[in-house]
């Protein structure tokens, strides 16, 4: 009997170009694979320039990533993502930061057992940890808003707009081509018509909200919005450690998230807005309430924000972030040669090396 010689694959189509698509497109290619990109929209214009892009170790400050499967795999994801974001930092042309990143408390962290897990894990993994409920005031933090407890350690902050034009060119440099394209319908009924198409031998699926069409699961969005206010250092000091309240579960669905992150050199992002199944992005100062409620917030914790002038380019981004019940996606799809990388939420450039190596990974294993 003639023995049937496999090989690997050796050509992928990459759909979708926001963080997670370029990273894992600039994956393969480093990892030998020829690699196309099909988006239908710019990279400038994907979700991912919208993020706060402050590096967390999970559950991120929004909160809504609770599946324990999912979040056991995303700890390795985020540390495999901050090494190399920790190396990227040391070329100011990536957009990418290392800074102190502060987190508060109004109670002890011993009290919540998933606040004591997660700095217990973190404070062994990252650099600079230090724990000091005084940080609050030596921050200029309202003395009234009542935190109690609080930590701090260097994690990766990312200028998304100078980052994903540093990702894309990386990408393109490697011989990676990019093309617009809608690829709509399920993959797996187009698998071997998307092969010939593009001429590939394996598909991989990044497009975050998109993907429930493509994989045929159920997704919505955790809209959020950031308030960008002027870090110049003309009006108050400049800003340059983030500064956090994550969401307090005992609030229920109420709006308590503080997020203070600079942005590049000369801004700040203000947050945080997490609205489940709002679709509509056309939200700001002046017509939705919440994106208010979420500027006065940040103000009352840290007063010398109100100072600071409101970008009067662009004051406010909107955006969705994409999730899924099950969080996470990362698998390929039985029968197919199609993995899926998707559902990210908040996380995704806090994922997006990590689970880019491991796609990686199952893209090795097809066999043609």
């Amino acid at each position: 009997m003639t023995e049937i010689i496999r090989k690997r694959a050796e050509r992928v189509l990459v759909i979708g170009a926001g963080v997670s698509g370029l990273t894992t497109a600039l994956s393969l290619s480093r990892a030998g694979f020829e690699v196309v990109v099909a988006a239908e929209k710019d990279a400038s214009q994907c979700v991912s320039v919208v993020a706060g892009a402050l590096w967390e170790w999970p559950p991120a400050v929004c909160g809504y990533h609770h599946d324990q499967i999912s979040l056991t795999r995303s700890k390795g994801w985020c540390m495999e993502s901050y090494e190399i974001f920790d190396g990227l930092a040391a070329d100011p042309s990536t957009g990418v930061f290392m800074r102190v990143s502060n987190f508060y408390f109004t109670h002890r962290v011993e009290q919540h057992v998933h606040d004591q897990n997660k700095m217990n894990e973190l404070a062994a993994r990252v650099r600079g940890f230090e724990r000091d409920p005084g940080l609050a005031s030596a921050n200029g933090v309202n003395p009234t808003y009542g935190i109690l407890d609080a930590y701090r350690h260097l994690a990766p902050m990312i200028d998304t707009d100078t980052y994903t034009g540093w990702l894309l060119r990386q990408a393109e440099e490697a011989g990676v081509k990019v093309v617009r394209a809608r690829v709509s319908g399920l993959l797996r009924e187009q698998e071997r018509e998307l092969h010939q198409a593009y001429g590939v031998d394996a598909i991989v699926n990044c497009t975050g909200l998109g993907a429930a069409e493509l994989h045929g699961v159920p997704m919505y969005p955790l809209r959020g919005a950031l308030v960008r206010v002027l870090n110049d250092g003309t009006r108050i000091p400049k800003i340059e450690e983030a500064h956090c309240v994550s969401h307090d579960e005992r609030n229920g669905d109420e709006q308590d998230i503080v997020f203070i992150v600079p942005r590049g050199e000369n801004l700040v992002v203000l947050g945080g807005l997490a609205e489940p199944d709002q679709w509509s992005t056309d939200i700001n100062l002046d017509n939705h309430q919440p994106v208010r409620d979420m500027y006065n917030r940040c103000v009352q914790f840290m007063p010398a924000i109100g100072k600071a002038e409101i970008d009067p380019v662009e004051p406010v981004r909107a955006g969705l972030r994409p999730f899924r019940k099950q969080n996470v996606c990362l698998e390929s799809e039985p029968g197919t040669r199609i993995v899926h990388n998707y559902a990210h939420g908040g996380a995704g450039f806090s994922f997006s090396w990590g689970c880019a190596r491991e796609t990686v990974d199952m893209v090795k294993s097809f066999a043609i």
